[in-house]
């Protein structure tokens, strides 16, 4: 199943369900079907609505020095969501489906299979040894910015701004992952 086809998930909504925004990225392995098959295994989450998928863009490794060109290059994707559940509840949630798809945290920042963060869980701000948000350093990452704009072009970060604000004020690397690239 490919990326685009995960788009078309549930539409019902939970109860007093939050709306969090996710960025997922790959690295190693089949990347594209990676991401699919994550997106497809967050539908399944109890409690959790899939509400957008945003087109795959392409960039480079960030490793804790900057820029890794040598790297393999990441696919990333970010995934609207309604939850009916806590931050932490989803955190563990997405860190199980990241360990099924072979998730090793050996390397701070090394490449991986799989990668969920929790980009904005509503209005919550809070930091704490497990969970921070907003995510710290979502407004950086153009990895993050580009599929989230994608996904909703009104997107605010919490405390930081538009989006696409942020976005301009970066220099930009990612590119959105052909078509036909994708289709292969």
């Amino acid at each position: 199943m490919e990326v685009r086809e995960a788009r078309e998930g549930r539409s019902a909504t939970p109860h007093e369900a939050t709306e969090a925004v996710l960025s997922l990225g790959s690295n190693l392995g089949e990347r594209e079907a990676t991401l699919a098959a994550a997106v497809r295994d967050l539908a399944t989450v109890p409690g959790l609505v899939v509400t957008g998928v945003s087109p795959l863009y392409e960039s480079a490794a960030v490793k804790p020095d900057g820029v890794d060109e040598d790297a393999p290059r990441y696919l990333n994707l970010a995934v609207g969501i309604r939850f009916a559940g806590s931050a932490l509840g989803l955190l563990e949630a997405v860190n199980a489906i990241e360990h099924d798809h072979g998730r090793v945290r050996a390397e701070r920042w090394g490449d991986r299979t799989l990668d969920i963060d929790i980009v904005v869980f509503g209005a919550l701000e809070q930091a704490d040894a497990r969970l921070a948000l907003p995510h710290p350093r979502a407004a950086e990452r153009d990895f993050v910015l580009a599929p989230w704009l994608d996904l909703d072009p009104g997107a605010v970060l919490p405390g930081r701004g538009p989006v696409s604000t942020l976005l301009a004020a970066i220099d930009s690397t990612v590119h959105r992952y052909p078509v036909e690239e994708a289709s292969r």
